[in-house]
């Protein structure tokens, strides 16, 4: 675990230059708007340890695979979203000598992330080889009021000495992922140009042939006032840049502007790319870099005052929440629904950019509360949108008959997995989509989104359950074999619970869903079923699967068995092993792991934070007090799972350690792997610990449900969210819980399992003591 970043409620902060911690803050610094985003690199020269990345969403690459053993249905490629062309360099040469912070002596290190603004800064004082000493102050951000836009502002000033000062401002698209195999590049070349201060550099990936054009205006100040210079041109492999040489005195301020836009065929015809791009800039550059502040700076305004969770007495709290929120924001705007969220966002290589069942999971219940409902909805069009791909994977596996099998891991929709445990046997992804339907639907009471989406994704994936699941002989029930479920520690097991129980849930919502499109909308009920190649008798089998499924469980214990034959393994708790031995997946072997009762992530207890009504609260302690204890969480996204059911049992002491486990994580990097990226589907989750963990925030019946408490640490804490047009601001504080209507909607709320009327524009407030 890392503690270097200071504590502040609005800013990310490291003060001094540490080259061993650099990648990580690389990571933990970037910036995104969710069209494309960058980790910190410097923006002048450095040769010491870093990973360069710069990303545009929707751009891929289907790398080839490196499978020792080949299996039938494994997918060809892995896709993942590229390191695209470097927008913020700026060499610096100081007389002979390029300014680097890995050669220099640097001082007066701070950098600043301003999670208000969007802006990152930062300031250094370097004295170079040749002892000169320069000063630099550094701004950028990646506009979030206009998404193709990012800009510069780059001071530098000498404190002793005169001399030349020569200056590189450049788009370097002689790029590599780092992650790439066989070292392959991904990038060709197709223009580039320069126009007086603007430079432009076209290329277009291999394969998939996406086209991205980056462009930059440059402007120069000296002392605050503009110089006219003549910039040379500088020509290599995939690469432009412009030079310039100032005569620069002691004390003097050089202040470099760049103003850069990435545009994308996949927005733009490629033959217009070049000329698009053009335009952006040109308006970009009448703005200028201030009022492209001002509006960057307006724009996130409004994103806090949909979002902000403010946490009084706890600056190390408040600062996490708030950098979570921060980089979910960052990662996906919800503007178009092609795009959605990789593990990784705009931080990192890992997981290669792709989409994952975590949004579904976890991202989507952050977006229905705090931003317009358009957003989630576009999360579930982007898998409506991939249906015929899904049929496409379920077919390569053998299925037939429509059956849908959604990817472990996607770009376009095809699946590019390719661990057999992983590719054929986590099925249970499938369940997470379906339920994000059931989910969005509750939360909005948009059922229109059935006729006009989600039944026929629905159907798609009850058919493959309908097929995956066989009938035992001996036991009389159907079954599940060869699964693995949430808890990656275990592979080809038979009768995951948490997979059967997502099974017969899934038919019977796709059943309950057909019944809600056929009397609201008969005639696209007909259309659909006709469509599909429907029969009624789909419904029986489904129904005969939902009564006779089997489940796991041990009855002398009251718990749901993970999957049979779990208690055969030796029982050894977490709390017994040696802190040497952690984290298990980096210090044992898989055989090892796979024979350990330890589980990655919660996976019986994913089931009951999905359906926890189902269940009353004994048999809810009863199974997390048995498996909490037998996991490791060795997953991001095990925490808050844990800390909202720590929370549901009124354990409030497990609740606030997990919600600690999950806030943190990237900021103090528990896992020693903040330098890969940032986890942000797992940020969603922070989030949800909050407002479903110690706010207790519900939806049921159509209405909006709290059973909150304070944790001890704080003295109070309040959110906002949006629910049905109407916009609240809940504050739970010792005394109790208010919460007030900004919007003319007039709502029932629950509060501690009584129900109050809060009218359009009002507050209410219910002391502890009124509550039972």
């Amino acid at each position: 675990m890392k503690n270097y970043i200071k504590a502040d409620e609005w800013n990310i902060i490291e003060e001094g230059f540490d080259p061993h911690l650099n990648k990580i803050s690389e990571s933990i610094f970037s910036l995104g708007n969710g069209r494309m985003g960058q980790r910190a690199n410097f923006e002048e020269t450095y040769t010491g340890e870093t990973l360069s990345g710069n990303y545009v969403a929707g751009v891929y690459y289907p790398d080839k695979t490196r499978v020792g053993w080949w299996k039938n249905g494994y997918p060809e490629y892995f896709a993942k979203v590229l390191n695209a062309a470097n927008w913020v360099g700026i060499e610096v040469k100081l007389d002979d000598e390029v300014l680097d912070l890995a050669t220099a002596e640097v001082s007066e290190f701070k950098r600043v992330l301003d999670m208000h603004a969007g802006v990152l800064e930062r300031n250094f004082t370097a004295k170079l080889k040749d002892g000169k000493i320069v000063k630099v102050k550094a701004t950028r951000f990646c506009s979030i009021a206009d998404d193709e836009v990012g800009a510069i502002r780059y001071s530098i000033t000498p404190i002793d000495f005169d001399g030349k000062l020569t200056l590189m401002p450049f788009i370097d698209g002689d790029v590599k992922n780092q992650d790439s195999n066989y070292d392959e590049k991904f990038w060709d070349l197709v223009a580039d140009e320069f126009s007086g201060t603007e430079a432009y550099l076209k290329l277009r990936t291999k394969k998939t042939a996406f086209e991205v054009c980056t462009g930059s205006n440059i402007e120069l100040y000296k002392n605050g006032e503009q110089l006219d210079v003549q910039l040379e041109e500088v020509r290599r492999e995939k690469f432009v840049g412009q030079t310039v040489t100032l005569d620069i005195k002691a004390n003097e301020e050089v202040t470099l502007i760049k103003i850069a836009a990435n545009l994308s065929s996949e927005n733009y015809p490629k033959e217009s790319l070049l000329k698009e791009t053009k335009g952006v800039i040109a308006k970009a550059t009448a703005k200028g870099f201030d009022t492209l502040l001002s509006e960057q700076k307006a724009a996130w305004a409004t994103k806090w005052e949909e979002s902000d969770i403010i946490i009084e007495g706890d600056v190390s709290a408040q600062q996490a929440i708030r950098f979570n929120i921060f980089q979910l924001f960052q990662t996906y705007t919800g503007k178009d629904d092609r795009l959605n969220i990789g593990p990784k966002g705009f931080t990192g290589e890992k997981y290669g950019g792709s989409t994952y069942w975590d949004t579904e999971a976890y991202c989507v219940p952050f977006y229905l509360a705090t931003a317009p409902q358009e957003v989630s909805k576009n999360l579930l069009v982007y898998r409506h949108k991939q249906l015929g791909k899904a049929i496409e994977n379920a077919a390569k596996l053998g299925f037939k008959d429509g059956a849908a099998l959604y990817p472990m891991v996607t770009m376009n929709g095809e699946e590019c997995h390719n661990e057999w445990e992983i590719t054929f046997e986590e099925i249970h992804r499938n369940g997470a989509i379906a339920f994000a339907i059931y989910n969005y639907i509750r939360y909005t009471g948009d059922e229109s989104y059935l006729s006009d989406f989600g039944l026929e994704v629905l159907i798609g994936i009850a058919r493959f359950w309908k097929q995956r699941v066989n009938w035992s002989s001996e036991k009389q029930q159907y079954v599940m074999l060869g699964v693995t479920g949430p808890n990656e520690y275990e592979n080809n097991v038979n009768n995951n619970w948490y997979t059967n129980l997502l099974a017969t849930w899934c038919m019977k919502y796709a059943t309950e869903a057909a019944e809600i499109v056929k009397t609201q909308q008969p005639q696209k009920y007909a259309n659909l079923l006709e469509s599909v190649n429907f029969r009624d008798e789909e419904f029986t089998d489904w129904a005969d699967i939902i009564e006779k499924m089997y489940y796991p469980e041990d009855q002398e214990k009251g718990i749901f068995l993970q999957q049979d034959g779990y208690l055969d393994k030796e029982q050894t708790l977490v709390k017994d092993l040696p802190a040497s031995d952690r984290p298990i997946n980096q210090k044992w072997s898989w055989d090892r792991i796979l024979r350990s009762p330890f589980i990655k992530q919660a996976d019986v207890l994913q089931g009951i934070y999905f359906f926890e009504e189902d269940y009353d609260l004994e048999t809810i302690r009863r199974n997390f007090d048995f498996y909490e204890p037998r996991t490791v969480h060795e997953s991001s996204l095990s925490p808050c799972v844990h800390s909202i059911l720590a929370a549901k049992l009124n354990d409030e002491a497990r609740a606030y350690e997990f919600y600690l486990r999950t806030a943190r994580l990237d900021l103090d990097d528990y896992n020693n792997d903040t330098e890969d990226g940032l986890h942000i589907t797992s940020m969603a989750g922070t989030w949800m610990s909050v407002v479903e963990g110690f706010a207790g925030m519900r939806v049921r019946n159509g209405k909006l449900q709290f059973n909150p408490f304070l944790p001890t640490q704080w003295k109070s804490f309040s959110f906002t969210i949006g629910f049905r047009g109407a916009t609240l601001k809940i504050r739970i504080a010792e005394n109790g819980i208010t919460i007030k209507n900004n919007n003319d909607v007039e709502l029932e709320i629950n509060i501690k399992n009584q129900l109050y009327k809060l009218a359009g524009n009002t507050e209410i407030e219910v002391k502890n003591t009124e509550l039972v």
